[in-house]
């Protein structure tokens, strides 16, 4: 009789937690700044049925890479916690905070589950305040851990590059535009230190925006907005809220 194949606990969890890293990295990445208005959403993703960035409640959005199908399945999760809690209580009791808990906790489990590989996905959940201090963005890597972060941040692919170059560049106040131009910008720089022009229909981007009179803040900015913000004019956010009014 053959003896079983031992590999140690801590054997099998580092190598669960490569497969996971190694699926997420193959995608493209996902940056999440901060501007004096709200809170920005940039994804490099040419599909228009696929969306790497959605709404979860009024004040939250969600932002993810990795396989579509895994992160789909937390974010209609997400949407449902959601609406049972803001309907069982109160609106005001869906916090960004409270959304992270859920994931981490079924991150956690599957990841730590020997029945079922884990899930190749990363999370962020963003909550937009009254006053920029009041902000709220957590980073969910594939083993249910939460990550509080400010300012900036960047998941999928080259992420620690993209990371790096916005710490070095962002700073508090800045405007869409320019939260924008460097969102893009770290973007289209590759791992080789060469850089690539992104277009507008090849990006997906999204705002929590403090400023909109409606309980609902989460906006997609598209077509000729984003084609004017990405030329650096900072009035076409003004100018298309005007238009929607």
């Amino acid at each position: 009789m053959s003896t079983p194949f031992y590999v140690s606990p801590q054997q099998a969890m580092a190598d669960r937690a490569e497969y996971a890293r190694k699926g997420i990295a193959r995608g493209r990445s996902v940056v999440v700044l901060q501007y004096n208005d709200g809170v920005l959403f940039v994804a490099e993703n040419p599909s228009r049925a696929l969306h790497k960035v959605s709404e979860i409640y009024d004040r939250i959005a969600f932002a993810a890479v990795g396989k579509y199908n895994e992160f789909e399945n937390l974010r209609i999760g997400g949407v449902r916690y959601a609406d049972l809690r803001g309907y069982t209580y109160d609106r005001g009791d869906v916090t960004a905070r409270g959304l992270a808990n859920v994931y981490a906790q079924t991150l956690g489990t599957i990841f730590s589950s020997a029945g079922e590989k884990p899930y190749e996905v990363e999370l962020i959940v963003a909550e937009v305040g009254a006053a920029p201090e009041d902000d709220q963005i957590y980073r969910l890597p594939h083993d249910g851990s939460i990550v509080d972060e400010h300012g900036s941040v960047a998941v999928g692919g080259n992420a620690d590059q993209i990371s790096n170059y916005l710490d070095q560049r962002h700073r508090d106040g800045m405007t869409l535009a320019e939260a924008l131009k460097l969102a893009v910008e770290s973007l289209a720089r590759d791992t080789n230190g060469s850089e690539r022009t992104l277009t507008a229909e090849q990006l997906e981007v999204a705002v929590l925006d403090r400023t909109r009179p409606q309980t609902r803040k989460f906006k997609r900015l598209l077509g000729r907005q984003l084609t004017r913000l990405l030329e650096g004019d900072a009035t076409a956010a003004t100018a298309e809220a005007d238009e929607e009014e």
